[in-house]
């Protein structure tokens, strides 16, 4: 069975952290050519706190 692996913006509104404006926010700079990395840009926005996004990668590579 092929587990899909969760994107980070789904799983910082799956906690809570971000919602669905600013994740669309962050990918839409992405794709428009912000070479960054989405948790680079969410936390400069202001989106979302470097303590969150840490615990919450730190939790999905415990888990995987």
């Amino acid at each position: 069975m092929e587990t899909v692996e969760e994107r980070i913006g789904e799983g910082l509104i799956r906690i809570g952290a971000m919602n669905q404006s600013q994740v669309t926010d962050v990918l839409k700079r992405q794709k428009d050519g912000d070479d960054r990395l989405f948790g680079e840009i969410a936390v400069e926005l202001g989106y979302v706190d470097v303590d969150a996004l840490l615990n919450y990668l730190k939790f999905k590579n415990e888990v995987v």
